[in-house]
């Protein structure tokens, strides 16, 4: 019998949506060891391969853009619409290459995360569309006004057009999509054993003491990491190779680890707002403190679901870059609603996907 084909087109805009979705993909393959996995993105080899557990066919493919920043608060409104006006030119040809791709190949069904011409594109090869997000890029664009209110309309023409939307938490209505399944929480679990990372990263001070600083794909480069210094019975981990290395600040370099491999070993984390991030947190039960960003339509729903249903502390940005670190002497609030989220999103999508797949 012919395996399955299943072709996943991701946003490369910081991590993100890259680690989300594979986690899904990478219990597709769990439960249906045949499928083949083409995953189309942009995102760097390195990350697909840290974040895959199986094999997999990297087509380097821009679907999308997201929004182009050069850090995790700088936005570049001028550059991200430059290009948004170029997929827009490009978007006949772009689908068609991929159509043809698709037929080629045999491709049995799209999922997506969440580029709007992936619809068109499964479409055009007689394949229905797929995507789960919390929220759509017409929802980003729209409040910028200007130019950017007409692509979001495009935007949302295209999402009308899906087939299936699996709505994980911390959403926006995402009322143009016209079938619509709420799951919980994805992200990725955390692997390997936890003394043997407390020994290989020297972490000698107590969990309550310890603090993952991260930033996604894109990172803050002006993170004052001289500050930790100020607190030397604390331990501080991060993943910005250009950190400078200090005695209480643990540099990971190691490709194979990841946040979410460090979250159970630290008492809470310091992020921006970003679903990945906040979700794989909120699996692991580890405390969110948050630098708050504006400008970023998503954050406040992001901020709303960790302060109900996550340990979380709202950090002052000016307080944070001036050196003030002093929230840290401070207890992190509990959540305001009593339930956790449901954590289940991995499995209801791999789930549906697989039946599909199955019986077409």
């Amino acid at each position: 019998m012919t395996p399955p084909i299943l072709y996943v087109a991701m946003t490369n805009h910081g991590f993100g949506h890259t680690t989300r979705t594979t986690a899904v993909v990478n219990l597709i393959q769990q439960l249906c060891p045949e499928v083949v996995v083409i995953l189309a993105t942009t995102a760097p080899r390195w990350l697909l391969e840290r974040q895959m557990s199986g094999h997999f066919i990297h087509r380097p493919r821009a679907l999308d853009i997201g929004v182009v920043q050069g850090d995790s608060f700088q936005m570049d409104l001028g550059a991200t619409l430059t290009q948004l006006q170029r997929i827009q030119t490009t978007a006949r040809s772009v689908i068609a290459s991929e159509v043809q791709f698709l037929r080629q190949n045999r491709v049995k069904l799209v999922l997506a995360d969440i580029p709007p011409l992936a619809v068109a594109i499964a479409h055009g090869a007689g394949v229905p569309c797929w995507m789960a997000s919390n929220f759509g890029w017409d929802f980003i664009y729209r409040p910028w006004g200007g130019d950017f209110v007409g692509i979001a309309d495009w935007i949302a023409e295209q999402f009308s057009q899906c087939d299936r939307l699996f709505r994980l938490p911390f959403h926006e209505s995402m009322s143009a999509f016209p079938q619509i399944t709420d799951v919980g929480l994805t992200g990725s679990d955390p692997e390997g054993d936890l003394e043997a990372l407390r020994s290989h990263y020297a972490l000698d001070q107590p969990k309550k003491r310890t603090v993952l600083l991260t930033f996604g794909g894109l990172g803050l480069e002006q993170v004052p990491y001289e500050t930790v210094q100020q607190f030397p019975d604390w331990q501080f981990i991060t993943f910005n190779r250009q950190a400078p290395r200090l005695d209480n600040l643990r540099v990971v370099t190691d490709h194979r680890h990841r946040p979410v491999d460090l979250m159970p070993l630290c008492d809470r984390i310091l992020a921006k707002p970003g679903y990945g991030t906040f979700a794989e947190a909120c699996r692991v039960g580890t405390a969110v403190c948050t630098l708050p960003r504006e400008g970023f339509a998503e954050a406040p729903l992001l901020l709303a679901g960790i302060h109900n249903h996550a340990y979380h502390q709202d950090i002052d940005p000016a307080l944070f870059f001036q050196g003030n670190w002093e929230f840290l002497h401070a207890p992190v609030q509990a959540p305001r609603l009593p339930d956790l989220l449901p954590i289940n999103g991995n499995e209801a999508i791999a789930q549906a996907v697989v039946d599909y797949l199955q019986s077409a």
